[in-house]
C-alpha cells in the first residue's frame, strides 16, 4: 500500500475504534442508570436507559457500515482484517451488553418491597464489578492490550461468585417469605443479566486477546461459570 493509502486506512481504524468507545461510555452509563433505576425505584432513570439504547444500536449500525466498506475497499489481511473483524464482533457484544442494562431498568418497575429483600443490597457491586469490566476490557481494546485484556477474563469468577451467592440469598429468601417471590424472582432475573454482561466482558477480552497476538488466551485464564 502506498503512504496514502495507509494513512486512509489507519483513519478508518481510528474511526472504528472511536465508534466502540462511544457504544462502550453509553453501555457503561446504561449499567450504571439501569441500577439506580432498581435500587431507588426511579422510574425516569429506567426510562433514559431505555431510550438510550437506541443510540447505542446505531452506532453498533455505524461501525458495521464501517466494517464493511473498509474490507470492500481496503482489503485488509492478517493483523488488519483481524482487527476489522474484531470491531465487527466486539460492536455487537457491546450492542447485547446495552440490551441486559435495558432489560434490568425495565424489571426496576416491577420490584416492590424494597427494604424487605435483602439480598438486593448485593447487586450493586455485583453490577460495579461488571460495569468496570467493561471499562477496562474497551481500554484494553483501544491500546490493543493483549495483557489487560487476559486480566479482565479472569475477573470474570468474581461475577460468577456474586451470581451463586444472589441466587442462593433469593432462593431461601422467598421460601422464607412468599409473598416477595415475585419482586425476588425479578431480581433474580437481574442478577442473571449482570452475570450475562460479565460474560460479554469476558468475549470481547477474547476477541481483543486475538486481534492483538493473533492467537486465542489460554484456557485456565477463564472462571468456571456460574449456574445456567
Amino acid at each position: 500500500m502506498n503512504e496514502h493509502t495507509v494513512k486512509s486506512f489507519d483513519d478508518d481504524i481510528s474511526q472504528l475504534r472511536g465508534l466502540i468507545a462511544q457504544m462502550g461510555g453509553l453501555a457503561e452509563v446504561a449499567i450504571q442508570g439501569a441500577m439506580t433505576a432498581l435500587v431507588r425505584h426511579d422510574s425516569a432513570a429506567a426510562q433514559r436507559v431505555v431510550e438510550d439504547d437506541r443510540k447505542i444500536d446505531a452506532l453498533e449500525a455505524q461501525v458495521d457500515q464501517l466494517a464493511v466498506q473498509i474490507i470492500a475497499l481496503r482489503a485488509p489481511m492478517a493483523d488488519d482484517l483481524r482487527e476489522v473483524v474484531a470491531a465487527l464482533k466486539i460492536s455487537g457484544v457491546v450492542e447485547r451488553i446495552g440490551d441486559y442494562a435495558k432489560n434490568i431498568a425495565k424489571r426496576s418497575a416491577a420490584v416492590e418491597g424494597r427494604s424487605r429483600i435483602e439480598p438486593l443490597t448485593l447487586l450493586p457491586a455485583m453490577s460495579e464489578i461488571a460495569a468496570a469490566m467493561v471499562h477496562d476490557v474497551l481500554d484494553a481494546y483501544a491500546a490493543r492490550d493483549a495483557e489487560k485484556a487476559s486480566a479482565v477474563i479472569a475477573r470474570d469468577q468474581k461475577v460468577d461468585n456474586f451470581y451463586d451467592s444472589i441466587f442462593r440469598n433469593l432462593v431461601s429468601h422467598m421460601m422464607e417469605n412468599p409473598t416477595t417471590i415475585s419482586s425476588a424472582a425479578q431480581l433474580l432475573f437481574v442478577a442473571k443479566n449482570l452475570e450475562r454482561i460479565g460474560d460479554h466482558a469476558t468475549n470481547i477480552a477474547e476477541m481483543v486477546h486475538y486481534a492483538a497476538t493473533g492467537t486465542h488466551p489460554a484456557e485456565r485464564e477463564r472462571g468456571t461459570g456460574g449456574p445456567a
